[in-house]
């Protein structure tokens, strides 16, 4: 396999990786009643043992039911939004097909990934804050933003090495001049 042949297929798995995770992340905004249901279920079955380890994460797992029972239960159409925020993660993810098709010509969609998950951080600490969101829980929420910038470092990363290995060589006029 050539290095070009490589780099191409590197990308290409780096990428999938990163559509995948998007996607999981996107999907897993629908549900979301449901979702806080079974992971209070799980955190309080009698074989997880997370009460007397982590009994602020419980505390807050079940606040954060409470609302989004409430709110589902009152004013369902303000969990219109979480629909919306997963309809942007398969809307991005869709993007990303750009540079798995041509990485070289696509570039920019993998920099505009890694400075939208640059941007998560502020997000996190200006409106974590101003929401009540527990410090504890920004550091996870800021966690995929270090964490989604790594493979798209990555695949920048080869995209350049493969831009540099197919770009075409100097005319030999230009050369001779």
């Amino acid at each position: 396999m050539s290095e070009s042949a490589a780099l191409l297929r590197g990308i290409r798995v780096w990428l999938g990786f990163f559509v995948v995770c998007l996607v999981l992340s996107g999907v897993t905004a629908f549900p979301l009643v449901h979702e806080l249901h079974w992971l209070e279920d799980l955190l309080t079955s009698s074989a997880a043992g997370v009460p007397e380890h982590f009994p602020g994460l419980v505390q807050w797992v079940e606040r954060v039911r409470e609302g989004l029972d409430a709110t589902d239960e009152k004013y369902p159409f303000v969990l219109y939004g979480t629909d919306w925020l997963a309809f942007a993660h398969l809307v991005i993810a869709v993007a990303f097909y750009g540079p798995y098709r041509d990485p070289v010509r696509n570039v920019w969609v993998v920099e505009f990934g890694m400075i939208a998950c640059a941007g998560i951080i502020p997000l996190a600490l200006i409106c974590g804050p101003i929401r009540g969101i527990p410090f504890w829980w920004s550091v996870i929420d800021m966690s995929f933003g270090v964490f989604g910038v790594v493979p798209l470092y990555l695949v920048r990363r080869r995209i350049k090495r493969l831009e540099a290995l197919t770009a075409a060589p100097p005319t030999a006029l230009a050369a001779g001049t």
